[in-house]
């Protein structure tokens, strides 16, 4: 049985984008995704990453 973690941290965050760890550390920093820490590590809600995402996500614009 596997078990979704609901609390990432930014290795996990950075797998799952498929970027490197530094870019997400830069993102947290810059307020772009919201992140709190545990002493003095970063972690991420699975559901922030997400809506995230979305509110991130563009429509391809004009024709083809």
């Amino acid at each position: 049985m596997t078990q979704t973690k609901e609390v990432l941290t930014v290795r996990d965050v950075a797998r799952f984008l498929d970027v490197h760890p530094m870019t997400i550390y830069k993102y947290v920093k810059e307020g772009k995704i919201p992140a709190f820490k545990i002493g003095a590590n970063w972690r991420i809600r699975r559901d922030s990453i997400r809506k995230w995402i979305d509110a991130n996500e563009q429509q391809p614009k004009g024709g083809a």
